[in-house]
Order: C-alpha cells, then sequence, then structure tokens
C-alpha cells in the first residue's frame, strides 16, 4: 500500500482497544489486514498463550471499521464511527488464536444502503479459511450522529 496512514489513523479506536497491526490492502469494497498474536492483546491469556476465538469477530469488526476509515481518509473526513448491529454465521475452525500466529482478515462489502452495509468477513492463518461471517454494520450521517447524541443527554437529563 501506498499513501495510507498507519490503520491505526484509520479507526475510531484507542490503544488498548485496537487490535488489527496493519492494512495490506484496501479497495472501493474490500480490505486485507493483518493481526499477530502477541501477549499484549487485550484479551490474550497467558495459560493459554492464545487469544479466544470468538475475538476473531472483533478483528472482522476493526477491519469493516479500517475500510470506513480509509475512505474517509480519502476525501478529507476524519475516522466515522459506526455499530456492528450484528454478527450472521460467525463459524470458527479454532477455539483459540495461538501467540505468534499470522491472521489475515478480509472483508468485502457485499451490500450498502443509507449508511447501513454487510461485508462478507473471513480471517485466513497460511492461506486456510479459519474463521468467517457476515458483519452487519452501520455509519450514521453526522446529522444522525448528533441526533443520537441530542437524545442520549436528554435522557440523563431527565
Amino acid at each position: 500500500m501506498t499513501n495510507c496512514p498507519p490503520l491505526h489513523q484509520l479507526l475510531p479506536h484507542e490503544a488498548p482497544m485496537i487490535l488489527v497491526d496493519e492494512l495490506i490492502d484496501v479497495g472501493k469494497k474490500h480490505i486485507h489486514c493483518r493481526v499477530v498474536i502477541r501477549s499484549d492483546c487485550l484479551y490474550f491469556d497467558p495459560q493459554t498463550q492464545s487469544v479466544p476465538g470468538y475475538v476473531g469477530i472483533e478483528f472482522m469488526a476493526q477491519t469493516v471499521a479500517g475500510w470506513s476509515g480509509y475512505h474517509a481518509w480519502k476525501i478529507g473526513d476524519d475516522s466515522p464511527i459506526g455499530f456492528l448491529l450484528g454478527c450472521r454465521r460467525y463459524h470458527s475452525e479454532l477455539s483459540v488464536f495461538k501467540e505468534h500466529e499470522i491472521l489475515d482478515i478480509h472483508a468485502e462489502q457485499i451490500m450498502e444502503n443509507n449508511g447501513m452495509a454487510v461485508f462478507d468477513c473471513k480471517i485466513m492463518v497460511n492461506d486456510n479459511i479459519v474463521a468467517s461471517s457476515q458483519l452487519n454494520a452501520f455509519v450514521p450521517s453526522k446529522t444522525q450522529l448528533e441526533q443520537m447524541q441530542t437524545n442520549n443527554n436528554n435522557r440523563k437529563n431527565a
């Protein structure tokens, strides 16, 4: 990848919640990111020397967030806040991701309508698919986000 900021600059997260390490490739409808399982990962279990397999959903979600952040960056906008609405058919061949394992996370947008999007996602280890899912996400417009914040503040003050 050329002319692209580091992945952490494209995500609306801050350490230690940034779990995806590197942006490998991104295009109009796809993204490829990489994670190396390390002991400094927030979900790393020192007893098993691994990260639970269900964390793969978050790896996928952050990869999708990287895609959204990249496209915002291209037009000079900040990384948008998005919401993971659902995960369909998460299937993992692995119960854990072992320390030092290299995970390649791929996501492809298959549908988008007014901020709602569906992505097919997969995690690969050594060119083998070890997990897959379909993620449903929503990126509100700035107006919608402001309205959500106003509604939230009104509830707090009621």
